[in-house]
C-alpha cells in the first residue's frame, strides 16, 4: 500500500490524490491505527498526521480527502497548477485534476455529491 499510495517527490497534491483514486483508495477500509501504520504518504506532516486521526473505519480515499482539506482549509490555500496542455490526454488529465480540486472541498457527508472525480462536472 505504501508503494501505491505514497506521493512522489515533486508530485502536486491534486495529482497525487487522483493517482490514489485511480489506484483504488476508495475500496480500502482502514481503522485509525491501521492508517497510522502507513507512515508518511503525502510527504507533508499535517496531512499525514490527519490521515490516522479518526479511529473509526473509513476508506483511505475519505481519509486522504479530509486530511488534505484539513491541511488546506480554503481553496486558495491549495495552489492549482496552470492549465496549459497541448494533447488530448493532457487536457483530460487537467480536467480530472480540476474535478479533484473541487472534490477536496466537498462536504463528504453529502450523499448528493459524486464520490468519483470522473463524475464531477467541470466547465
Amino acid at each position: 500500500m505504501q508503494k501505491d499510495f505514497s506521493r512522489l517527490p515533486g508530485e502536486h497534491i491534486i495529482t497525487w490524490l487522483l493517482r490514489c483514486w485511480d489506484n483504488g483508495a476508495s475500496s480500502l477500509e482502514l481503522e485509525g491505527r491501521e492508517a497510522k501504520q502507513l507512515g508518511s504518504l503525502s510527504r507533508e506532516g499535517g496531512i499525514d498526521k490527519a490521515i490516522g486521526k479518526k479511529a473509526q473505519a473509513l476508506s483511505l480515499w475519505r481519509r486522504l480527502l479530509s486530511s488534505v482539506r484539513e491541511r488546506y482549509p480554503f481553496k486558495e490555500d491549495l495552489e492549482r497548477r496552470p492549465g496549459k496542455w497541448t494533447t488530448m490526454e493532457r487536457g483530460i488529465q487537467y480536467l480530472r485534476e480540476l474535478a479533484m480540486w473541487e472534490m477536496v472541498y466537498y462536504d463528504l457527508d453529502n450523499a448528493q455529491l459524486p464520490t468519483d472525480p470522473d463524475e464531477v462536472q467541470c466547465t
